[in-house]
């Protein structure tokens, strides 16, 4: 589930090596000069971390990422990572396979013992290991630098990508990188608005244990994202919770709203894909009596986000959707 937060300004203080390199006459090579990696130099900086919590980290040499929201930036920019619940993890991030990264396991029942094993210089923590179990993840490596991902909760989605990515650029020197994610996630978000028309309207839904559910448009398990970034018309603006199954409301319901779209979150594709119990998210709603004669579903309006979404429920997994939005709103229906 995604938690809105508000962010305080992340700053940086400048490397004190790079300020010695330049002063005496006895001054050691810079690392252009010796043919040393220049990372070797950015190091230590200061952050203040989302939850307002100014953190020194002094190398990034082994890290540890706890926050699912990241697993695929650290894959991307190939940072070196020692310690991570590689149980979370999508099957399409290559890091999953990864048996030189200790595995914490899941957060219900996360195996603390490895992060005294990996010793990381600095942890990535937030979501699932968010609150209580970060507190745990903090004791079992005192001496790493703790960088929450968590902060207070009035934060608009578009504000938490922004301050989390930039921050991410930040600590690991990528902050060219991080910006073109960040401009990226906002064309696309520009692009899906261009194609929206604010007179339809828009319904979520989650599909778990073979069950249709809704999810409301504010604090809702997968929709209520988009809602937020695209001002998108609610069909449907009752009282829901964000819970990760969705919440219970009668399919007779759901018809009378009659959505002109449909984003349904399949959380069977991420956590039930091998057991083949419940039918793939589009078959439940078309196959469904009580929703025949809905617009949505009558049009094949319907978008169902990739099938890893509910574990990677990242900034690349949020631009993928809003392009298939962007597509699905331009498609006349």
């Amino acid at each position: 589930m995604f938690v809105r937060r508000s962010i305080a300004a992340v700053s940086i203080a400048a490397a004190s090596v790079l300020v010695l390199a330049g002063c005496g006459g006895t001054s050691e090579p810079t690392s252009s000069e010796s043919g040393a990696p220049a990372e070797e130099s950015y190091y230590p900086i200061t952050v203040t971390d989302l939850s307002g919590e100014e953190v020194t980290v002094e190398s990034a040499d082994r890290v540890g990422v706890t926050d699912n929201r990241f697993f695929q930036l650290a894959a991307d920019w190939d940072l070196p990572v020692v310690v991570a619940p590689r149980a979370l993890m999508s099957p399409n991030n290559p890091l999953k396979e990864d048996e030189d990264i200790l595995d914490t396991g899941s957060h219900n029942e996360p195996n603390f013992e490895q992060f005294v094993a990996a010793d990381p210089d600095v942890i990535i923590n937030g979501y699932r290991y968010g609150s209580e179990t970060g507190d745990s993840v903090r004791e079992a490596a005192p001496d790493a630098a703790f960088v929450s991902m968590d902060g207070p909760e009035e934060q608009s989605v578009d504000e938490y990508v922004t301050q989390s990515i930039t921050l991410m650029g930040e600590i690991f020197n990528k902050a060219d990188e991080a910006q073109t994610i960040i401009d990226d996630f906002h064309a696309s978000i520009d692009t899906a608005k261009e194609a929206y028309d604010p007179s339809l309207t828009v319904m979520g839904l989650v599909t778990s244990g073979g069950e249709i559910n809704y999810s409301n448009p504010v604090d809702g398990r997968g929709a209520s994202i988009f809602f937020d970034l695209l001002d998108l018309t609610p069909a449907l603006d009752t009282e829901g919770s964000t819970d990760h199954t969705g919440d219970s409301v009668s399919l007779e319901a759901l018809a009378e709203a009659d959505p002109d779209y449909i984003i349904v979150l399949d959380r069977d594709a991420a956590v039930a894909s091998d057991s083949g119990e419940s039918a793939p998210a589009l078959e439940l709603i078309t196959s469904s009596p009580s929703l025949a004669e809905v617009t949505a579903v009558k049009n094949d309006a319907i978008y169902v986000m990739p099938a890893d979404y509910y574990l990677t429920e990242d900034v690349f997994a949020y631009t993928a959707v809003l392009d298939g939005l962007t597509d699905l709103f331009s498609s006349g229906q």
